[in-house]
């Protein structure tokens, strides 16, 4: 018998039970393999769980979670790096909205998931095999990651931990002493990076209404 540790999250319950259902199936149909499942929509109980475990084996979550109550976790990037740094050996499948070279970029690197889906590509039989890959060690990518990978190699820019969170802030109107003071970065390298993300969105004029408009398509914030 093997029992596979699993976390689900995501802010629609109706989609974590059609997750789970996936995984229903898979031991419906080889019964040696269980699943115990733990599911939550939001950053603050998946926390909790992670924190409790001892053993995580596989963990499926949009990329587009709402942030910790103390900002330090803002999205699904976070959500991933967290788990590889407490669960090395756990198997990450990733879901999301979100199918722009950019933002599928960001996702494979920052977080080299074993699997990443975009959730318009995802039905019941896609989602049984992607996590029938994982379990046995290989990796599993929805039909328009594969597309766009030879798009992506060419897409230069990332976005680091501190990119996202002065998105963040902007979005909530918060000046660059602000952001300086909560970010730990001096006021130069703030306006420094202002200035990065408005290029890399094809801002001009650094305006920020634009900036986060076009940071939230991409599913940055």
């Amino acid at each position: 018998m093997k029992n596979y540790s699993v976390l689900i999250v995501d802010e629609l319950p109706m989609i974590s039970e059609a997750y789970k259902m996936a995984f229903s199936r898979i031991s419906s149909i080889n019964e040696v393999i269980v699943f115990s499942i733990d599911i939550t929509n939001d950053y603050d109980s998946a926390l909790k769980i992670i924190n409790k475990s001892t053993k995580l084996d596989i963990a499926l979550f949009d990329i587009k979670i709402p942030p910790s109550k103390d900002l330090e976790f803002l999205s699904g990037e976070d959500l991933g790096k967290l788990i590889k740094e407490k669960f090395p050996k756990a198997k990450i499948i990733i879901s999301t909205t979100y199918n722009d070279n950019f933002r599928i970029k960001n996702i494979l690197e920052n977080i080299n998931p074993d699997s990443l889906l975009i959730k318009k590509d995802i039905n019941s039989e896609e989602l049984v095999l992607a996590i029938n890959k994982v379990i046995k060690n290989q990796s599993y990518h929805s039909n328009s990651v594969l597309k766009k990978m030879q798009d992506i190699i060419f897409t230069k820019h990332l976005l680091d931990k501190k990119d996202r969170r002065i998105l963040y802030e902007i979005s909530l109107r918060a000046t660059n002493k602000e952001i300086s003071d909560l970010i730990g970065l001096s006021i130069s390298a703030v306006e420094k990076r202002k200035r990065k993300l408005n290029n890399i969105f094809g801002i001009k004029n650094r305006n920020d209404r634009k900036l986060i408009f076009e940071a939230k398509n991409k599913g940055f914030i």
